[in-house]
């Protein structure tokens, strides 16, 4: 199944990516044949071509091998993966199936590894087709059909900058002066294919992320429109309203600013209309389809997509235990065992993963016939489930969970606590997990630093697998501790906060002259 080898040399890599540094990679037109002028116009007349615009952007989130040549990566989702592999609560083996080896060994300390690399680039190629909507878009347009597609633009283009700023810089608070990353936008992106860009402030990067949203959040607004609009199918892949609101509640509560991440969280839930999972859908595998009550904004998975069609080079591959892929033939993904034995009885997500023996009370009678029969090991995942819930299938279209209604309620609680109510932190997040999650639930918080951990206890829970783990070690200024998490010998690492900001990749150094 695997015939390649597990790591490739420097010169191969460079040649997989082929496209390397801003100046090529992000800030080149679709279109070499017509200038930017006519594009306005023609998007003017035929808006459609901006519908067409923001569908794009929303299939680089699942480009095929558009970094590496190789099964590593499968778009944003191969970043997710990287962000839970290299932190304490997902454990997996050093073995020849497992593309994620270097996340799982912490191995990020030179300029070109898989998750500088992966994170950088699929960033700013979310960022380029952002800004190819934005350069034929008024900025101050009053058409909602082109107010909604701009929101996608600046929507997306936050998402992409806020992650970039979170992995390769110190977290906000107390960093705002240090270099960053640079800011290529609709506006200077001729000049800096031709001149390089430097990198931006941290707080400039910040700034530019919360313009975007607010302008996101007021077309949104303005405009009147769903955003089932853009497209027939799938309409969870796009940027709503609510999903805006959430946008903002997380880079709010990185910049610390508690209250505004608070009132954020509480608009995205009001808005988005979404529900949490009941403790009965909590209780079973699940996680897979964006049409879900709970789902807010998702990687949208077709079957005919490249990443299926790949057969293993992809998310659920990776990741899922109830499929067939690398996980099924030896790369599984298990919960750090301390974690695990940290989750009471009573809650539902202790079904999540496989017990000591290898079992869940979540699975019915044929998974859990699967599981023994495919010899699944302890502590190995079960909360994702399998494309139409087929076991062993290979048909591996899931939908992928990019922000889900349950990370506002937790948001929620942590920003409304650290704004001065601790009182009224813990009770969000009390009422959370005893609706949804364990009805035996009380939480052990007296202040608002013990509800800041509580949420953080909760969000290793209810967040795992999601691609949360890393940037929450990082915004929280937490060290990475493995110890008894059932690591192998060689991985086990307890390692002093601030973690270290991923380097910036040598392709961009090289293509970039104007990096310091």
């Amino acid at each position: 199944m695997k015939n390649n080898i597990k790591y490739i040399v420097a010169s191969a890599v460079m040649a997989s990516m082929g496209l390397i540094g801003c100046n090529d990679l992000d800030t080149k037109l679709m279109s070499n044949h017509v200038t930017s002028d006519e594009k306005s116009d023609a998007i003017s007349s035929k808006p459609d071509l901006a519908s067409a615009g923001v569908v794009g952007i929303s299939s680089t989130y699942n480009q095929y091998q558009a970094v590496y040549a190789n099964h590593i990566d499968f778009g944003w989702p191969s970043v997710m993966m990287i962000l839970d592999n290299i932190g304490p609560d997902m454990v997996s083996d050093d073995i020849g199936y497992n593309w994620f080896t270097s996340a799982g060994n912490y191995d990020l300390g030179n300029n070109n590894n898989y998750a500088n690399n992966l994170a950088w680039y699929h960033a700013y190629k979310i960022i380029r087709s952002a800004n190819d909507v934005l350069k034929n878009i008024d900025s101050e347009t009053t058409d909602p059909d082109l107010q909604l597609y701009a929101s996608q633009g600046y929507a997306n283009r936050a998402f992409a900058y806020f992650n970039l700023a979170q992995l390769f810089q110190y977290t906000y608070k107390g960093h705002e002066s240090l270099p960053c990353v640079p800011l290529i936008t609709e506006e200077n992106a001729d000049a800096v294919a031709a001149e390089g860009c430097p990198r931006s402030t941290v707080q400039e990067v910040y700034d530019q992320v919360l313009s975007d949203l607010d302008t996101a959040i007021k077309f949104l607004t303005e405009c009147g429109y769903g955003v089932d609009r853009i497209a027939d199918s799938g309409a969870k892949r796009f940027i709503s309203l609510g999903t805006a609101y959430g946008l903002r509640a997380r880079v709010n509560l990185v910049m610390n600013n508690w209250q505004a991440a608070a009132d954020d969280a509480a608009k995205a839930i009001s808005t988005s209309g979404a529900t949490p999972y009941s403790i009965t859908e909590a209780s079973q595998p699940n996680f897979s389809n964006s049409e879900d009550h709970n789902f807010m904004w998702a990687v949208y998975v077709q079957e005919v997509d490249r990443v299926v069609t790949s057969g293993i080079i992809n998310w659920p591959s990776h990741m899922g235990s109830l499929n067939y892929g690398y996980a099924s033939v030896g790369a599984w993904r298990y919960i750090n065992k301390a974690l695990y034995n940290s989750i009471p009885d009573t809650d539902c997500r202790k079904g999540w993963f496989l017990n000591e023996d290898a079992q869940s009370s979540n699975l019915s009678a044929n998974q859990a016939a699967y599981v023994a029969s495919n010899s699944i090991p302890a502590y190995t995942q079960v909360k994702f489930a399998p494309y139409q819930g087929v076991l062993g299938t290979s048909t591996n279209a899931c939908d992928i969970p990019l922000m889900r209604v349950e990370e506002m309620y937790l948001i929620q609680a942590e920003a409304t606590a650290m704004a001065g109510n601790a009182a009224g932190g813990k009770e969000i997040i009390e009422n959370f997990v005893k609706t949804y999650r364990n009805p035996s639930y009380m939480c052990p918080a007296t202040d608002a630093a013990g509800v800041q951990e509580e949420v953080w206890n909760q969000r290793r829970l209810e967040l795992w697998g999601e691609g949360f783990c890393y940037l929450d070690l990082l915004r929280l200024n937490k060290g990475l501790d493995r110890r008894g998490g059932g690591f192998d010998p060689t991985w086990v690492y307890n390692i002093a906060a601030p973690l270290k900001p991923f380097l910036i990749p040598n392709g961009e150094m090289e293509a970039n002259s104007a990096i310091d």
